[in-house]
């Protein structure tokens, strides 16, 4: 039986360090996921398109209430910084230009699943869970649904309800937002 090598778990604080050594070119797609540098699955048309339609209808609803992002960095804990292709966070004046939100900043993740949908099931949601985000949306295109999980805690969402082309859904943490599933995976 081979004896498998331990593996070399990076922190946040040392994956902006290589990022700042110039070790990750400019286009790499990489995220800090528990410790580990994660590639990220290129970003196909239809993602781009429902990512865009995601952030259209998420400012038409929530107005300045809200600051929504747009693939960029979440630090959760000293080992995870994902870039969710939406994050809803509470507002602050500096558009947390200082630093970059943190778990206890967000009120919504999504994530748009083009072909992949059970990696971010699997890896993503755990970790958001365990981080206490109160919500989080798997949009799947191929399935044509959208996965919401809520009630966060360290083993991971308690709660999870699927919702198909005919439903709408809304938010726990937002009442004012109510979405058409069939608007969001068109």
């Amino acid at each position: 039986m081979p004896v498998q090598a331990p593996r070399r778990l990076f922190s946040v604080n040392e994956f902006h360090e290589m990022a700042d050594a110039g070790i990750f070119r400019e286009d790499d797609r990489v995220e800090l996921l528990a410790g580990e540098i994660v590639e990220m699955t290129p970003i196909g048309s239809r993602h781009a398109a429902c990512v865009s339609r995601l952030n259209r209808l998420l400012h038409a609803q929530l107005g300045p209430e809200c600051i929504v992002r747009v693939q960029d960095p979440v630090r959760l804990d000293d080992y995870s910084e994902p870039q969710p292709d939406m994050a809803v966070v509470k507002p602050r004046g500096d558009f947390y230009s200082g630093a970059h939100p943190t778990a206890a900043d967000v009120l919504l993740v999504i994530e748009v699943a083009d072909t992949y949908a059970d990696a971010d099931r699997g890896e993503k949601a755990p970790l958001y869970a365990r981080s206490r985000i109160p919500e989080t949306w798997i949009v799947d295109l191929d399935g044509h649904v959208v996965d919401v999980y809520g009630r966060p805690d360290i083993n991971g969402y308690q709660q999870h309800q699927r919702f198909g082309p005919e439903d709408h859904l809304s938010s726990v943490k937002m009442p004012a937002l109510t979405l058409s599933v069939a608007d969001v995976v068109a």
